[in-house]
C-alpha cells in the first residue's frame, strides 16, 4: 500500500495535529495539576470534620498569623489556596473583632488556664489595633489566669502586645527591637525630569504633601514638621502602654543610636540580654526550656509532648456563635478600610457604591436602630467620599445615629465621610485630619516627541483635544485649580458646620495637615477617645436602647463562594508546602503589584482626590 502523496492540505493537516497535540500537553500540564489539587481538596474538605476539643486546664495560644485587620480583603478561595495557602501564614489577615471575642470567651471558659501570646507569625496592623488586643488581654487576667509572651525576635508591634503579658520570654539568641517611627517616602521629581513626564499638579493646603515626590526631590519643611508632631505624638502613646505594662518609664524606649550602643556594650554584645537589664523581658529560654516551663504551669498534653493547649484559630471556630435566625432590634456595625475607590468594591476596599450600598442597607432595616461606622481609611476619590458621607446624612435624616470609631488611619477621605456623624471616636494612635484636596494629570508629551512620536490634529475646543500625549491647554489647567480651590472651600465648609466651628477655624488646622488621635480631640476634629466598644455603647445610648443586638452589615457571600470557601478551609492545610507557601519572591512582587493596583483604582471622576501618602507608620 503507498502512502499517500503529501499535498498542501495534508500538510496543514499535519501541521494543525501537531499543534493541537502540543496544545493540549501544555493545557494538560498545566492545568490538570490545578484541577487535581482542587478535586483533592474539595475531598479532603468533605471528610475531614474533625471534633475539636478542649482539654481541661489547657492554655489558649494566641498564635495570630499574618495583619490584623477590622475587615477581611475578599480574596477568591482558589486564589487564595494557590498562592497563599492556610490561614495561619505570615502572609494572611486576622479579624480584629474576632481576636478581641475569642479573649473575652477564654477568660469566661473554665477548660482555659492561661493565655500564650505566640507572636512569630504576627505582622502588624497599626497601633491602635495592638492597644485594642492589649486592653481585652487585661480584662482576661482579671480572671485570675496567668498570660505568657514567648517569641525568638520581638519587632516593636509584637514587643506592645507581649508586653501586657505577667511574664515575657525570649529565646536566649533573640532580639528586641524597638525603633520607633519613620516616614521616608520616595521622591520622583529628578526621575520624571529625565524621562520627560509632566506632572501637572492641583493642590491647596501647605501641608497637603502627597503630592510632593512629583513635585520635588525631597521632603518640604511644611511636612517633616506636621509628620514629626504626629509621629512624636503616636510614638509617646506606644512608649506609655509599654512602660505602663512593664512597670517602667516612657523614657526606657525613647533611646537613640548611642543609647541602644551603650545598652549593648553593658550586655557583652548580647542582645538578647540586653532586653533583660533594661526589663523589656523577664526571662531568657531555649524552646525546650519554655516548653517545660508551660508543662509545669498547665500539664503535659495527651499526644505531642508538649503542654494541654489549643491555639487561637481551632478555639475560635469551637466558639463561634451561630448565626442568629431573627435578629432582634440593635446596632450595625459597618466597615470601610482601605482606600476609597468609585462604583462597587470588595471588603477589604471601599467603594463609593459599595459602600453606599451597606450604609443604604442599613437605613432600611427596620431592626437597626442606629450605625457605627469603623473607619479605617487614608482617604481616595474624593467622588466616592461625598457619595458614602450624602449616605451618612439619609441614615441620621431616617433617625438612625452614626457614630463612627477611628481605626488606625481616618485621614483626608477617610475624615470626609466621617465628619458628619452624630459622634466621633478617635483611638489616641489614631492618624486623622489631613483636610486638603490634590489633583494630578501626567502628560506623555515631551517622553513621545523624544521617541520621535507626535500628536496632531483637529477639535472643535481646546478642551476636547485633552489628551495624555499633548501638552494640557492653560485654560484647562486654570480650571482644574478653581476645581480644586472648590473643592477645598467644600471641605472645610461642611466640617465647619458638621463640628460647629467656623470655616475660619477649620482652616487653621487643615491645610492637608495630619494630626493623632490626642491632638484632633483637642483640636475639635473629634469628640472622645475610645474604641469601637465605647462608640458602640454611644450609638445605642443616642438611640435610646436598653438591650440590643449588634451585627456586622456585610456584602453577602453567594452561597456557591460560601461553599468554595468552607471547603478549601478546612483542606488546605493538608496540602503540601509548594502550594501553599509563598516565597519571599512572590510575597514581594505582590507588595509591588498591591501599589500598582492602588494607584491604577484612582479612577475620580474629576480627578480630585482626597488622600494621605504619608498616613502609616
Amino acid at each position: 500500500m503507498s502512502a499517500k502523496p503529501l499535498t498542501t492540505k495534508n500538510t496543514l493537516i499535519l501541521i494543525w495535529n501537531v499543534i493541537n497535540f502540543v496544545r493540549k500537553l501544555i493545557l494538560n500540564i498545566i492545568f490538570f495539576p490545578i484541577l487535581f489539587i482542587f478535586l483533592i481538596a474539595v475531598i479532603v474538605g468533605l471528610a475531614s470534620e474533625k471534633e475539636v476539643t478542649v482539654d481541661d486546664g489547657s492554655a489558649l495560644v494566641l498564635n495570630l498569623a499574618g495583619t490584623v485587620v477590622d475587615q477581611k480583603t475578599e480574596i477568591d478561595p482558589l486564589e487564595t489556596l494557590m498562592s497563599q495557602g492556610n490561614q495561619r501564614s505570615a502572609a494572611s489577615e486576622v479579624l480584629l473583632s474576632e481576636v478581641l471575642d475569642t479573649i473575652d470567651s477564654a477568660a469566661q471558659d473554665s477548660r482555659i488556664s492561661a493565655l500564650v501570646i505566640d507572636l512569630d507569625d504576627m505582622a502588624s496592623g497599626g497601633l491602635t489595633k495592638i492597644l485594642a488586643i492589649g486592653r481585652h488581654i487585661d480584662e482576661f487576667k482579671k480572671s485570675g489566669k496567668p498570660v505568657v509572651a514567648m517569641a525568638d525576635f520581638y519587632d516593636q508591634y509584637r514587643y506592645l502586645l507581649a508586653s501586657y503579658a505577667d511574664t515575657v520570654y525570649l529565646n536566649e539568641q533573640g532580639q528586641v527591637l524597638i525603633q520607633g517611627f519613620g516616614s521616608y517616602p520616595m521622591y520622583y521629581k529628578e526621575a520624571l525630569d529625565k524621562l520627560k513626564i509632566k506632572a501637572h499638579v492641583f493642590r491647596v493646603g501647605t501641608y497637603k504633601s502627597a503630592v510632593e515626590p512629583y513635585l520635588r526631590n525631597d521632603m518640604s519643611d511644611a511636612a517633616k514638621e506636621a509628620n514629626r508632631k504626629w509621629m512624636g505624638d503616636i510614638w509617646q502613646v506606644y512608649a506609655e502602654a509599654a512602660a505602663h505594662n512593664r512597670g517602667l518609664q516612657p523614657e526606657s524606649f525613647h533611646m537613640n543610636a548611642d543609647d541602644y550602643v551603650a545598652a549593648l556594650q553593658q550586655a557583652d554584645g548580647d542582645g538578647a540580654q540586653m532586653a533583660v537589664n533594661l526589663k523589656w523581658v523577664d526571662k531568657l529560654v531555649t524552646a525546650e526550656e519554655f516548653r517545660q516551663q508551660m508543662v509545669q504551669l498547665v500539664g503535659e498534653a495527651k499526644t505531642g509532648h508538649s503542654f494541654k493547649q489549643i491555639d487561637y484559630y481551632n478555639y475560635a471556630a469551637l466558639i463561634a456563635p451561630p448565626p442568629a435566625i431573627i435578629p432582634t432590634e440593635g446596632v450595625g456595625i459597618i466597615v470601610a478600610k482601605g482606600n476609597i475607590l468609585n462604583g462597587e468594591q470588595p471588603a477589604g476596599t471601599i467603594g463609593g457604591q459599595s459602600t453606599s450600598a451597606l450604609l443604604r442597607k442599613a437605613r432600611f432595616d427596620n431592626k437597626i436602630k442606629a450605625v457605627v461606622l469603623r473607619v479605617d481609611s487614608p482617604g481616595g476619590s474624593a467622588f466616592a467620599s461625598e457619595q458614602i458621607r450624602q449616605e451618612v446624612l439619609a441614615l441620621k435624616a431616617a433617625g438612625k445615629p452614626v457614630v463612627v470609631s477611628m481605626s488606625s488611619l481616618a485621614a483626608s477621605g477617610g475624615y470626609w465621610i466621617s465628619a458628619s456623624a452624630d459622634y466621633i471616636y478617635a483611638n489616641p494612635g489614631t492618624i486623622t485630619g489631613s483636610i486638603g484636596i490634590f489633583g494630578m494629570i501626567t502628560t506623555f508629551e515631551d517622553s513621545l516627541a523624544a521617541l520621535g512620536i507626535h500628536s496632531d490634529g483637529v477639535a472643535t475646543s481646546d478642551v476636547a483635544g485633552i489628551s495624555l500625549v499633548r501638552p494640557l491647554p492653560e485654560g484647562f489647567k486654570t480650571s482644574m485649580q478653581m476645581a480644586i480651590e472648590r473643592g477645598y472651600q467644600n471641605f472645610i465648609n461642611m466640617v465647619a458646620k458638621s463640628r460647629h466651628m467656623t470655616p475660619e477655624q477649620v482652616d487653621s488646622i487643615a491645610q492637608g495637615r495630619v494630626w493623632s488621635g490626642v491632638e484632633a480631640k483637642k483640636i475639635g476634629l473629634v469628640d472622645d477617645l475610645g474604641d469601637i466598644d465605647q462608640a458602640i455603647t454611644k450609638a445605642a445610648q443616642l438611640a435610646s436602647l436598653d438591650q440590643y443586638d449588634v451585627r456586622v452589615i456585610e456584602k453577602e457571600l453567594t452561597p456557591e463562594q460560601k461553599m468554595l470557601k468552607a471547603v478549601l478551609s478546612n483542606a488546605e492545610a493538608y496540602l503540601p508546602d509548594s502550594v501553599t507557601k509563598m516565597s519571599a519572591t512572590d510575597k514581594l512582587l505582590r507588595q509591588f503589584s498591591h501599589v500598582a493596583e492602588d494607584f491604577a483604582a484612582f479612577d475620580d471622576p474629576q480627578n480630585r482626590y482626597l488622600y494621605c501618602e504619608e498616613c502609616s507608620y
